[in-house]
């Protein structure tokens, strides 16, 4: 079962943790499990609150990513550019499919 975890956080350097995403990105082209797919989400009504949607094939896969230490410096990275503690939600993919 498709896996997604949701990140929500808080910044106001935005244009940097994109490139740290970025650096991430082609770090794990290489590398076999990693994420499928993103989605970066904007909350229009709280200035500078983010939501990203990070799809992987399987919550094993997931769990893989989060213990490698790349993805660990990256989130740590990453925190440090927040303005608050981002929050972590874990989901199973029930269903999907354009409307």
């Amino acid at each position: 079962m498709k896996f997604v975890q949701i990140i929500d956080f808080e910044t106001e350097r935005l244009d940097e943790m994109e490139q740290l995403v970025e650096e991430a990105r082609q770090g794990m082209a290489a590398k076999e499990g990693g994420p499928t797919h993103r989605i970066l989400l904007k909350d229009r009504d709280t200035p500078g609150r983010y939501l990203a949607l990070i799809e992987f094939d399987s919550y094993e896969e997931a769990m893989r990513n989060s213990a490698d230490p790349d993805t660990s410096r990256m989130a740590e990275q990453m925190g440090a550019l927040c303005t608050r503690e981002p929050r972590y939600v874990n989901c199973d993919l029930v269903e999907s499919s354009d409307l």
